[in-house]
């Protein structure tokens, strides 16, 4: 029985050791202080995301024609004889009427789906307060608590592209050649003994000839692009210290935001309190992680009270990020109904100025 009492008591003085190393060091009486952490730092970076990619657009142009007109010889010079008459034959000739040439017709390029998909947020841990041992020995529970170095999964988003699954091109069929024809007399056998001249005769023919052939022009249509922005991690946060701060500042103090019915989006006037209330005491407390605590009253269900005031805290933490504050420092609970300051609770009748002591934000820092 005594070894275990030993046992411990040597357990309780080597947590209150570890818990003593943890403190500041040489702390002033009546002062507060904060443990403060150094934030990862982030940098935004564009990458360009190719949407559509470099393809040909073609026109094409039919071939050109035009019609001439030529002399042909439609019966030859003779000679006419008196005695013996000459003799004749019909021969047909062919000749071309139209050459022969190519009609080009366009397939248009095919584009396909695809998508890309881009990290924009790098994987990250910090360090978190666990929650007190249900059985501390110690009166004070931060004696037992315990810190975990917890990670958190990077954040990735999809982005929709267009891929080039085949090109445009032409497609050429010919145009057949048009042939014409046209009859002739020829002498078979001359006059003879006296001869009489017979002149030729003419005849006029009309062909198409190929000017110019069909063709095609090209147009190149460029490739698009999309702009995304990444976090990339350029230097890495975690060291511990501690900093004396105001002892009104780790006490909950009030955020006077007049939030309208039912809604969580700030107003100008609430964002102009932010700037003016928030923003000093974080940027004077460099590394220290502030809570922002938001509260209703008791009327409507617990469940849309809750949800109402993580909304409204997280509205808060949302805007301090964009004004550059790192996401780590900064800590949104809603509380709802949970946490009234007055008697006003379900069933018991109450004024609207009892009601709105309930209704409030309010921010402290914290460890």
């Amino acid at each position: 029985m005594k070894k275990i009492t030993l046992g411990a008591i040597l357990i309780f003085l080597g947590a209150n050791l570890y818990a003593q190393q943890d403190l500041p060091e040489n702390p002033k009486p009546g002062k507060c202080y904060v443990r403060c952490t150094t934030p990862d730092v982030y940098e935004n970076k564009t990458i360009q995301v190719k949407i559509t990619p470099e393809y040909k657009k073609l026109k094409t142009f039919p071939a050109q024609y035009k019609t001439i007109t030529e002399k042909v010889i439609i019966k030859e010079e003779s000679k006419k004889i008196k005695v013996v008459p000459a003799k004749y034959k019909t021969t047909t000739v062919t000749f071309i009427k139209k050459q022969k040439a190519s009609a080009l017709k366009v397939i248009s390029a095919k584009l396909g789906n695809d998508s890309e998909t881009v990290e924009i947020k790098p994987a990250f841990a910090q360090w978190e307060l666990g929650a007190p041992a249900p059985d501390c020995a110690s009166g004070n529970p931060d004696d037992c608590r315990y810190w975990c170095y917890k990670g958190y999964p990077a954040e990735f988003t999809t982005i929709p592209v267009k891929t080039l699954s085949s090109d445009a091109s032409t497609q050429s069929s010919p145009i057949s050649e048009q042939n014409g024809t046209y009859t002739k007399r020829v002498v078979v056998e001359p006059a003879k003994i006296i001869e009489e001249v017979i002149p030729a005769e003419y005849g006029t023919i009309t062909k198409t000839v190929l000017v110019k052939d069909a063709y095609t022009e090209e147009e190149i249509i460029p490739a698009t692009f999309e702009d995304v922005t990444k976090e990339v991690l350029t230097q890495k946060g975690g060291l511990t210290t501690w900093k004396e701060v105001e002892c009104s500042l780790v006490e909950y103090s009030a955020l006077p935001i007049n939030w309208n019915l039912g809604s969580a989006t700030l107003t100008s006037k609430a964002k102009s309190l932010i700037d003016t209330r928030l923003m000093p005491v974080l940027a004077n407390n460099a590394g220290a992680k502030m809570e922002i605590a938001s509260h209703t009253d008791a009327r409507g269900s617990k469940t849309s009270n809750k949800d109402l005031s993580d909304r409204r805290a997280q509205s808060v933490v949302t805007y301090l990020i964009s004004k550059g504050v790192n996401s780590s420092r900064l800590v949104a609970n809603g509380y709802g109904e949970s946490r009234l300051k007055n008697r006003c609770a379900d069933g018991v009748t109450c004024t609207e100025r009892e009601h709105a002591a309930n209704r409030r934000t309010e921010f402290r820092l914290i460890q």
